[in-house]
């Protein structure tokens, strides 16, 4: 009698294709798909991620010939979309960051997608930068069954593309709103983590303390934040998950902080003296102007990989989140009751990067 082989295969079941894979989110869910195992990963970017084993797919979001050609023999069965591109208004952030996912999703009407998840953040119940609060936002902690703001909002457009795909191409979907995602990517447009790293290397280096930029509201208040790796997590947890399709998730770390506690954790960190809120913000695009040959001169002494400081901090988002006037944190009830779990310390996130930073040649 034959022995049926009940040996573990390692050939893939399941395609992903990782949409802005060179970013922060992108990035780690590559790294969180191949912790896994039994995915073929695509990733689609401008560059190659460094060190991945994912297939590099490049292609151009805003033009529906390039997706096509360069998609037409791809096959993913999960779909993770976490590429935008900022623009002057929101109009125009409208018009493209709706486009560009309506082109993928076009593109990939020949492929067997059962997923496609969705980045999207709080700005949903904030409004966009150009708004930012002008309007009534909810109450804290901001739950997913909060109404739409009336304001033009891309994250708005791109739902609706997503479910207007969903219906045409018969797949399941997830929208994952995160808080400020800290995680590991250089040349990042929303790089909290690596800015503050590279904050507090330019303090150090000159002898000067470590200024929190924000708002006395923002220093005071709770707030939490949003690992990239938890948000890897979410969004597989919810692309695999059969009872946890078609809804739209708040995603952050599971604790709750306020600034003036945070602070000197992160100066500690960097051995520098932590200086909190005192009478006014004190914006990093005003604290860091003009550090860009100083930054190269760090990197050369230290022999950096990146001795670009614009591809190493992004001072106005950091001051657009710090410097905000309202309270902003997020519930995550509805995530906890549909089985996901996950959970991280804010500031051993902050930690866990920095190290990664410093191994990687980053930071010092």
């Amino acid at each position: 009698m034959t022995t049926p082989d009940t040996r573990p295969t390692d050939t893939p079941t399941r395609t992903a294709l990782v949409v802005g894979a060179s970013g922060i989110a992108g990035s780690a869910i590559i790294e969180q798909l191949e912790r896994e195992g039994g995915w073929t990963v695509l990733a689609l970017s401008r560059t190659p991620v460094a060190g991945s084993t994912a297939s590099h797919i490049a292609a151009d979001l805003m033009s529906p010939d390039s997706l096509a050609g360069a998609l037409a023999g791809a096959e993913p069965t999960h779909v993770f979309f976490t590429a935008w591109a900022r623009q002057d208004s929101e109009e125009e952030n409208i018009r493209v960051n709706a486009a560009m996912l309506r082109n993928l999703l076009r593109a990939l009407a020949h492929a067997p997608v059962e997923h496609v998840a969705l980045m999207t953040g709080l700005k949903h119940y904030l409004g966009p930068f150009e708004s930012y609060g002008a309007g009534p936002v909810p109450d804290t902690p901001f739950r997913e069954e909060e109404p739409r703001l009336p304001v033009p909002n891309f994250y708005y457009a791109q739902e609706d593309e997503l479910w207007a795909a969903a219906a045409r191409q018969g797949f399941r979907w997830s929208v994952h709103r995160s808080h400020t995602v800290i995680g590991h990517a250089v040349g990042n447009a929303m790089n909290m983590g690596l800015t503050l790293a590279a904050q507090a290397t330019l303090c150090k280096e000159l002898g000067q303390p470590f200024i929190f930029p924000g708002s006395e509201t923002q220093w005071n208040s709770l707030t939490d934040m949003t690992d990239g790796d938890l948000l890897a997590e979410h969004m597989v947890w919810a692309a695999t998950t059969e009872q946890a399709g078609n809804e739209a998730y708040n995603v952050v770390n599971g604790d709750v902080f306020r600034w003036r506690w945070m602070w000197p954790k992160l100066a500690a960190c960097f051995g520098v003296t932590a200086e909190g809120f005192k009478d006014a913000p004190r914006p990093l695009e005003e604290q860091m102007r003009g550090m860009e040959k100083e930054w190269s001169r760090i990197a050369a002494n230290h022999g950096l990989v990146e001795s670009d400081l614009g591809r190493v901090a992004s001072w106005w988002h950091t001051d657009a989140d710090l410097g905000r006037t309202m309270e902003v944190l997020a519930d995550m009830g509805k995530s906890r009751q549909a089985g996901f779990k996950g959970y991280r310390r804010t500031d051993d996130s902050f930690r866990r990067l920095f190290d990664r930073y410093r191994g990687d040649g980053i930071i010092p």
